[in-house]
């Protein structure tokens, strides 16, 4: 009776074992899990900032272009102003000289 009281206790620490260990082997699984789903995410995220900051670095080429064509443009109004104020001076004075020669003076 002795041995079979200890046979049964040798099954349940065996039983006991097997428990504790596939907790521990899901535990394990788990958390294996977990690290690669974790290591996924901090890759796409970092993949994510790295596509941020290379828009971010068109943004400020585009906006350094639109800005450079933008003084371009100020630029080559303030020329065609000043050619069209040139302009309008040689048109006075060759009115007033017209005046003048058709009012007989030379």
């Amino acid at each position: 009776m002795a041995r079979a009281n200890t046979t049964l206790a040798l099954k349940a620490a065996v039983l006991a074992l097997l428990v504790v260990s596939s907790a521990v082997w899901a535990d394990g699984q788990v958390t294996s899990h977990k690290a690669r789903s974790t290591a996924a995410t901090q890759a796409s995220l970092a993949q994510a900032q790295q596509k941020l900051q290379q828009q971010q670095a068109q943004v400020k080429q585009l906006q350094d272009s639109v800005a450079k064509q933008e003084s371009g443009s100020k630029q080559a109004s303030e020329r065609l102003q000043q050619q069209d104020q040139a302009i309008a001076k040689m048109q006075q004075e060759l009115q007033a000289l017209q005046a003048k020669q058709a009012a007989g003076h030379p």
